[in-house]
């Protein structure tokens, strides 16, 4: 559960966990937090145990989740109000500096020895009025290399690549490179059919290579898709 409070007037969020399960979770995202910082991730300010689990505090962010998937209101991603669709009509230069704020944290989560897991435009905080965006709910996120012991990992299948469908399958940087390829792919879309691409076709190429379906036939690591997205 989450909650935002106010204390003397500063303004925090606050994520408890009262489960076994969502509690290893908010645990995984406190081990996060405690090797990756940037700018464009919402960092974890404070952690307590309650009586029932754990709580993590953040400090308040202002802005919009591109989707969210329980509020679903006003017909979802595609509806002309959705924030989704707000940030889809954005000048391509705002939308294009946002992306860069995606790949730059990956860059720093690459470099910590971590891997995405569970990543979609749900964890994706944009801020229309002042053209910020920023990161969230990486809780899912872990050392990697990993091998997969489960038949899939959570996530959006909008997102995930064919490994994080494979039990046995090697997790690692080139999983992220496809997630972010992914994410490259439908944020620079003005709709959600991939329809209305609009970049150019040296990104799109570069989209293709992140999202080979095979990981050997990807971009190696998050740095060499984010040097190769520059270039584009």
């Amino acid at each position: 559960m989450s909650h935002g409070v106010e204390i003397d007037g500063e303004r925090l969020f606050v994520k408890t966990a009262a489960t076994d399960r969502t509690v290893a979770s908010l645990r995984r995202a406190l081990a996060v937090h405690q090797v990756v910082a940037h700018p464009g991730l919402i960092p974890v300010v404070n952690s307590f145990t309650t009586d029932d689990g754990l709580a993590l505090v953040y400090p308040w962010a202002e802005g919009e989740v591109l989707y969210h998937p329980t509020r679903t209101r006003h017909g979802g991603r595609t509806h002309p109000d959705s924030p989704m669709a707000r940030f889809r009509r954005l000048p391509l230069g705002e939308v294009l500096q946002a992306l860069a704020v995606i790949l730059d944290v990956h860059l720093v989560v690459a470099d910590a020895g971590l891997v995405a897991v569970d990543f979609y435009d749900g964890c994706a905080l944009y801020d229309f009025e002042t053209s910020t965006m920023r990161l969230c709910d990486l809780d899912d996120y872990r050392p990697g290399p990993f091998v997969l012991e489960a038949d899939r990992l959570p996530g959006s299948t909008r997102y995930m690549a064919p490994e994080e469908f494979q039990r046995g399958a090697v997790i690692d940087q080139r999983t992220t490179v496809f997630n972010l390829g992914r994410a490259l792919r439908l944020l620079l879309d003005a709709g959600d059919a991939e329809q209305d691409w609009r970049g150019t076709a040296g990104q799109l190429s570069v989209i293709a290579t992140a999202t080979a379906p095979a990981p050997a036939d990807r971009y190696p690591s998050v740095r060499a898709l984010a040097q190769a997205w520059s270039a584009a």
